[in-house]
C-alpha cells in the first residue's frame, strides 16, 4: 500500500504543503515596522490616515495585514457575524480570548505587523476596575496590543486604572452596541446641543485618563470632526462619523458584501471590482489614506 499523498506548497514546490493550506508555512521579512503607539502616533503628526479592519480568525487576519491595514480589532462584533447572535451583548470573554489567539496565531504565521485590540465585551468590566484588570489582562496573554472598552463616564477611572498599569486602552463613544437598548436603537448619537456637551466632555476625561484612541460610531460628522481637533493625543477612529477622524474601522464582512442583514448607511462594498479579498482590503486601505471613503455626503450625518 502506497503512502498518502503530501500536497505541495505552491510558494516553495520543494516543500509539503498542508491540506488546508490556507497560509504558509514561512513567509518572506515583513515589508513594514511592526506597528506600535509611537508609529500610529507619527502617522497622526504627518496626517496620515489609520486604517483599522474587524478580524476574527488566521487566516482573514493574515490577508489584511498583507493588504497594508495597520489595526485590527478583534471586536464582539463577532457574536453577529461568526455567532448569529441578535446583538453583542451575548459575547463571553473567552469567546473573545479564543479569537484573539486566533488572530495572533494568523499574525505569527506571516510574520504580520499589524497593531492587535480586543473588546472588552459586556459585563466583562462593568463589576469593578479590579474585573476589568483581570478580564484585560485575559486579552493581553491572548495577544492583544491594547483593549476597548464602551462607554464615558463611569469607564473613565477604568480606563486611568488600566493605562497606569500598562495595558493600552481604545475607548468607544456614540452609539455604543453593548448598551443599545438603553440608547433607544441604532441611531446616531450626539445631534442635540446636550448630547454633544456630555460627548465632549466624555471624550477629553477618557483623553486624560490615558485613551490612546476612541472609536466614535454613529456620531455626526461635524461633531467628530471637533472631536478629532480637540483630542490631540487620542485618536480618533469613525465609523459612520465622517471623514473628519484621524482614522476609519468597518466590519470586515460589511466591507467585502457578505453581511446578513441590512447593510449600514456608512459602508462601502469594497468588493465590488476587485478580484480577491486581499485587493479589496488594499482599496478600503488606499480609499481611507486618500480621504475619497468616506463620502460624507453618502456615509455620514
Amino acid at each position: 500500500m502506497g503512502l498518502p499523498h503530501t500536497p505541495m506548497n505552491p510558494a516553495n514546490p520543494n516543500t509539503p504543503g498542508t491540506p488546508y493550506g490556507t497560509l504558509p508555512s514561512a513567509s518572506p521579512l515583513p515589508q513594514r515596522k511592526p506597528i506600535s503607539l509611537p508609529r500610529l502616533n507619527e502617522m497622526r503628526d504627518r496626517d496620515e490616515k489609520i486604517t483599522m479592519l474587524t478580524a476574527y480568525d488566521a487566516t482573514f487576519a493574515a490577508v489584511a495585514d498583507s493588504a497594508g491595514v495597520e489595526c485590527l480589532l478583534i471586536g464582539d462584533s463577532l457574536g453577529m457575524v461568526c455567532q448569529g447572535l441578535a446583538s453583542t451583548v451575548g459575547v463571553t470573554l473567552e469567546t473573545m480570548c479564543y479569537h484573539v489567539e486566533s488572530v495572533t496565531r494568523g499574525l505569527r504565521r506571516v510574520q504580520g505587523t499589524a497593531w492587535v485590540i480586543g473588546d472588552l465585551p459586556f459585563g466583562s468590566y462593568h463589576e469593578s476596575k479590579e474585573q476589568a484588570i483581570r478580564s484585560a489582562s485575559a486579552l493581553m496573554h491572548a495577544g492583544a496590543h491594547m483593549v476597548k472598552l464602551e462607554g464615558g463616564g463611569w469607564t473613565t477611572e477604568t480606563v486611568q486604572f488600566l493605562v497606569d498599569r500598562g495595558i493600552p486602552v481604545c475607548a468607544h463613544l456614540g452609539l455604543t452596541p453593548q448598551t443599545v437598548h438603553a440608547l433607544g436603537g441604532y441611531r446616531v448619537q450626539g445631534r442635540s446641543e446636550a448630547e454633544a456637551h456630555r460627548m465632549k466632555t466624555e471624550a477629553l476625561a477618557l483623553q486624560h485618563a490615558g485613551a490612546s484612541m476612541v472609536v466614535l460610531e454613529m456620531v455626526p460628522a461635524a461633531l467628530s470632526s471637533e472631536l478629532t481637533a480637540q483630542l490631540t493625543h487620542c485618536h480618533t477612529i469613525g465609523i459612520g462619523s465622517g471623514n473628519g477622524t484621524a482614522g476609519q474601522v468597518l466590519v470586515m464582512h460589511d466591507m467585502l458584501g457578505i453581511g446578513l442583514g441590512k447593510t449600514p448607511k456608512f459602508v462601502r462594498n469594497f468588493m465590488e471590482g476587485q478580484p480577491s479579498v486581499k485587493s479589496a482590503m488594499a482599496a478600503y486601505v488606499a480609499a481611507v489614506k486618500n480621504s475619497s471613503f468616506p463620502d460624507n455626503a453618502l456615509h455620514a450625518w
